[in-house]
């Protein structure tokens, strides 16, 4: 029978001198002591794998911070999972890797990740949004929570006050974004399964509401009421621009100068801040290039045509015209989302191709190859139809109450912006 190895002692321990080049001193039981060239001490623990029966090396630590004692207890906690099957290392990596999930795969880090990808494919102004709901509403509670530790009750509770509220429509687009979050998690490789998947069906749904819009008789009443209203003129200058040009809210606060071509007499809306990523060209009537030549000498000389009043450097919050509607007089009975209804709606009702009002309002056409095919033949034949709806507009307001009409482009007396 082979000698039993001999054990180490501390003693011994404490004598060991480094040579020119590395050994190793065993103490039994798979525990061996490498001591390097340098002077430094390595405990490692040399075991068979339970399945290929490889042999393997695990670190346990250095020498003389874990002690001779402490080392053979590490073997004998190892030695007991080898016993059961389960091999140490990879447990230990396992649990090690849990741990520093835990710091660096908070709910806040995911998030991140995720919305550096989700933000080239929406507009700036709808991931401007998508941040500011997270940083308001689910932040604060889930900041630095593992992605691994949310579930479904966490969450849902974090969600009652805000449907308590009656904000179902934030609820319903909160409970949208985490779970798409989550999936990234998931399709990441951090967590095995989305735990929100279902939390949707446990909240009462959103009444279906169409924007709220004027009829077509009430058109001249909203002109009347912008002329009037107390507002800055630049506000002013926004709502009737996006009521000439029939764009979104978003879409009108964020233009910009270098996207206007006054010798075309064209404006093209890049696709990363359409709703559907699609560039977008728009003719200009007189009235609309009327607003521009009116706002140039208070941003001409800046990247924005409306730009906002805290930081004049970026663009007016897609909010700005709501807000004034508002304060006017038309809350529950029109948002400025609802000006392109009104349009639609006068435009279809004066005989106009229904096919030209769709493009003008940027709505995807189901057939996308004929669509850009027709793309610059349709800025031609919309031309007309922009022009008689900016004439539309120009009678509403009942001869000189616009800021168009006010401004005629080619003899004006620019009014001051206040």
């Amino acid at each position: 029978m082979p000698a039993p190895a001999l054990r180490l002692s501390d003693r011994q321990l404490k004598a060991v001198k480094a040579k020119d080049k590395d050994y190793v001193l065993s103490d039994g039981d798979g525990l061996q002591l490498r001591v390097r060239s340098n002077g430094s001490m390595l405990w490692n623990f040399n075991y068979r794998e339970p399945v290929t029966k490889n042999r393997i090396n695990m670190g346990l630590g250095t020498y003389p911070a874990l002690s001779l004692a402490n080392a053979r207890k590490k073997v004998v906690e190892a030695r007991e999972l080898l016993a059961q099957g389960i091999d140490p290392k990879v447990l230990r990596n396992a649990q090690d890797e849990a741990k520093r999930a835990e710091t660096e795969h908070t709910f806040e880090n995911v998030a991140t990740a995720w919305f550096e990808l989700k933000k080239d494919s929406v507009t700036p102004a709808y991931a401007e949004d998508i941040w500011r709901s997270l940083t308001l509403h689910v932040f604060p509670d889930l900041k630095t929570t593992p992605l691994s530790k949310i579930t479904a009750p966490m969450v849902i509770e974090l969600l009652r006050p805000i449907e308590a509220k009656g904000s179902l429509e934030t609820v319903k687009r909160l409970s949208q974004r985490l779970n798409e979050i989550m999936t990234y998690g998931v399709n990441s490789g951090l967590i095995f399964a989305n735990p929100l998947s279902g939390i949707r069906a446990v909240f009462k749904k959103p009444k279906k509401e169409n924007m709220a819009a004027l009829r077509p008789e009430e058109l001249s009443e909203l002109m009347v009421e912008i002329a009037n209203a107390s507002i800055k003129r630049i506000t002013r200058c926004l709502i009737e621009w996006q009521l000439h040009t029939m764009t979104r809210p978003a879409e009108a606060a964020t233009t910009r100068w270098a996207d206007i071509n006054f010798d075309k007499r064209i404006w093209t809306i890049p696709p990363e801040r359409m709703k559907k990523r699609r560039p977008h060209t728009i003719p200009l009537t007189e009235q609309a290039l009327a607003l521009l030549e009116t706002l140039k000498p208070h941003s001409g000389h800046r990247e924005y045509v409306f730009p906002a009043d805290r930081n004049p450097r970026t663009h007016a919050n897609s909010q700005t015209a709501n807000m004034a509607l508002k304060r006017m007089g038309f809350q529950d009975r029109l948002v400025s989302h609802g000006m392109r209804s009104m349009a639609s709606t006068i435009l279809n009702e004066h005989g106009w191709d229904p096919e030209l009002i769709e493009v003008a309002l940027a709505h995807v056409d189901k057939d996308e190859v004929r669509s850009a095919y027709n793309r610059a033949d349709y800025i031609e034949r919309r031309r007309p139809m922009m022009a008689w709806w900016s004439e539309h507009i120009q009678k509403a307001a009942t001869g000189n109450l616009s800021v168009a009409a006010i401004n005629d482009a080619r003899n004006r007396n620019v009014v001051p912006i206040r």
